[in-house]
């Protein structure tokens, strides 16, 4: 097991912590790769039912991409160096727990979760075009589909920061608790759901997954041969 990647279980909920504090958890390939890795093994596993995601400490949930390993060539557009894939592709569901500062590529991770948790105190950005970057992991198109076009422009051209209650105003989390609460209020979430017929919620989530890119008529037409079969 990498350093980088902690893990933790709760009963039925695996907990998995992004341990890079010297640089803000910063997405390193040896992380994603950990993060991959440790999802597909958390998919395969039938005492899992759910899945927590969150960074260690309370200063950064991930401050994105470490830049270096990009522009050495560490990290690239590979199917092991997609941490966003691989979240998208696991059948259990996966909270994401937002304990501090959420940048650029932070934000293609929370959006590809199920439902994602915050602390007072964090702050998310979209910095690619700052640093004069594109993102590759879907957060042009998953930003806008999930807070509207005009305010994913605003926050992606800007760059500016928002804090945790302009988030949640927007639609980019759920909810949002003081620090000391949010690991709590997430294993309670967490644990809602693992609670349930695994079976159901699997289906469940890839229904809502799938119906939200089709037509209204053809995803109640997806639920139907979901619920028949």
């Amino acid at each position: 097991m990498s350093s980088t990647l902690l893990t933790d279980r709760d009963g039925g909920v695996a907990i998995l912590i992004l341990h890079r504090p010297e640089a803000l958890h910063s997405l390193s390939n040896e992380l994603v790769r950990a993060l991959v890795g440790t999802l597909e093994d958390c998919d395969a596993d039938d005492g899992i039912g759910a899945i927590i995601l969150t960074g260690h400490g309370k200063r950064a949930f991930t401050a994105g991409v470490d830049r270096r390993e990009v522009d050495n060539g560490r990290l690239g557009p590979g199917p092991d160096d997609d941490p966003v894939s691989a979240i998208v592709s696991c059948r259990k569901p996966i909270v994401a727990a937002v304990n501090g500062l959420c940048v650029s590529a932070g934000l293609e991770i929370i959006l590809a979760c199920d439902a994602v948790y915050a602390a007072r105190t964090a702050r998310f950005a979209d910095r690619f075009v700052h640093a004069g970057r594109l993102p590759t992991w879907g957060l042009s198109q998953r930003l806008a589909r999930q807070v509207g076009p005009q305010r994913a422009k605003e926050l992606s051209l800007s760059g500016r920061f928002i804090d945790a209650d302009q988030a949640r105003e927007i639609g980019l989390v759920n909810q949002v608790f003081d620090p000391a609460d949010l690991l709590l209020e997430t294993l309670t979430l967490a644990h809602a759901i693992a609670a349930n017929d695994a079976r159901a919620v699997q289906i469940r989530k890839e229904v809502i997954d799938a119906g939200y890119q089709l037509a209204l008529g053809d995803a109640v037409e997806r639920e139907r041969r979901s619920a028949a079969g």
